[in-house]
């Protein structure tokens, strides 16, 4: 076959294609009619000698063929898109850019807020615009649409780029006066009623079922191994009002350290080790492979892999 001879475009078009299963909404994101897409499918079906997606009761699926095809075009359209993107230096000082951040309330609350002072300093004139999981998709995050999700996710789509900023323990929050503060064990832990702190991804959520233990998180997951359960009393997405209920109602707050370690000044507040293990957690940075090799995006990741490195070391 004579490259020469092929249309281009129809990498585009399969790309799209292959994202989002659906010829309607492949038209739709690249603005063209749904008869120019059904035609353009039919000319990558003759292109590479193979149907690509095929109706059936789960909608339009990929082949075996179109499914090796994917993570080639996608590679092959990202180098052309940074090949033809001029190239810029990135100047923090004069730059008037927005950058969309997703982030869990965890990652809001410790790591952004050190952020946010860095940039008031280095970036006057930068904006952060922090878009709760529940705002935004994979998909967003993959077309660029949102430049970056921290969080703690359980698993990436494998187009992402990801960095770990940190590693976290975790720790149990409760009032100073709490009579467990002075015997503090796995019976009076368990004797105790409890918040839970949501382990936010992305996409728009729905109500606990606190019956669900397997869906509660790290915490209830090692309690699981252990054969025991903790009495939760109440679901929060908050960090801060966990933290607050814990000080003022004699609950019992298990949430990551360095979360806890923000009242850790606070004398009604008493930090203590929990008692069963828990595996750390890692907070990590993720981002559309099309935003790889722009200078302002190589900038903030650089900021914050340095803010993620102080806080971890203070």
């Amino acid at each position: 076959m004579n490259i020469a001879k092929v249309d281009l475009n129809l990498l585009v078009y399969l790309d799209v294609l292959l994202r989002e299963g659906s010829v309607t909404k492949a038209a739709n994101q690249l603005s063209i009619t749904q008869p120019a897409m059904s035609n353009g499918l039919r000319r990558l079906r003759d292109l590479f000698k193979d149907p690509l997606l095929v109706r059936t009761s789960d909608g339009m699926t990929p082949t075996k063929r179109a499914l090796e095809l994917k993570p080639i075009i996608r590679d092959v359209l990202s180098k052309l898109e940074t090949t033809i993107q001029p190239e810029t230096d990135f100047n923090p000082l004069k730059s008037e850019r927005t950058f969309r951040i997703m982030a869990s309330d965890y990652a809001e609350s410790t790591l952004l807020m050190e952020v946010i002072g860095r940039l008031m300093k280095e970036a006057p004139n930068v904006t952060l615009d922090l878009i709760t999981p529940s705002d935004v998709t994979f998909h967003d995050v993959e077309q660029g649409r949102v430049d970056m999700a921290i969080n703690r996710f359980e698993e990436l789509p494998l187009s992402f780029h990801q960095k770990v900023v940190w590693y976290d323990t975790f720790s149990c929050v409760v009032h100073s006066h709490n009579p467990i503060v002075q015997n503090f064990n796995l019976e009076q832990y368990l004797e105790n009623k409890h918040i839970w702190v949501s382990k936010t991804g992305f996409g728009v959520g729905v109500g606990i079922d606190p019956t669900e233990v397997q869906k509660l998180g790290w915490v209830d997951a090692e309690l699981t191994k252990i054969g025991k359960q903790r009495d939760i009393r109440v679901f929060t997405r908050h960090y801060h009002v966990a933290l607050q209920l814990a000080k003022a109602q004699n609950l019992i707050a298990t949430l990551p350290s360095k979360a806890a370690n923000m009242y850790k000044d606070d004398p009604e507040v008493e930090i203590l080790e929990p008692p069963f293990d828990i595996p750390p957690i890692a907070l990590k940075m993720a981002w559309s492979a099309l935003l790889q090799h722009d200078a302002g995006h190589i900038w903030l990741r650089r900021l914050i892999g340095e803010v993620g490195v102080e806080l971890t070391n203070s």
